[in-house]
């Protein structure tokens, strides 16, 4: 299964949230990879699905979650991020209207300097 294969076998709502984020991704992360891996999207800067992971998208019934490996570790003025495990750090949308795309590339930006340290 590849990323589309995954959006497109999401709800209407839900996969209008997954297509408005992943071209987001793909700017602010240019060369990352992104996959499959654990049965979700995964974007990574390793040359393999969750060698260097940066963020995700995971659906649910309600909504899609974008996280962050490290969003603990990123500024957020927003205070949108809320901490989940470890070190991570996920927000969860519900609507078209929930994708920032400039606060999500900030993010992203942030996330992926943490991974080139």
């Amino acid at each position: 299964m590849t990323v589309d294969d995954y959006l497109a076998g999401l709800p209407g709502p839900l996969r209008e949230i997954g297509e408005k984020l992943t071209p987001v991704i793909a700017a602010a992360l240019p060369g990352a990879t992104g996959a499959m891996w654990h049965g979700h999207p995964v974007w990574s800067l390793g040359d393999r699905p969750g060698l260097r992971p940066v963020c995700l998208l995971k659906a649910y019934r309600t909504d899609v979650t974008f996280g962050l490996w490290r969003g603990q570790e990123i500024t957020d003025p927003s205070r949108r991020l809320v901490p989940g495990a470890r070190a991570m750090a996920a927000v969860k949308l519900h609507e078209l209207a929930d994708v920032d795309p400039a606060l999500f590339t900030d993010w992203l930006h942030a996330a992926a300097t943490l991974e080139k340290e």
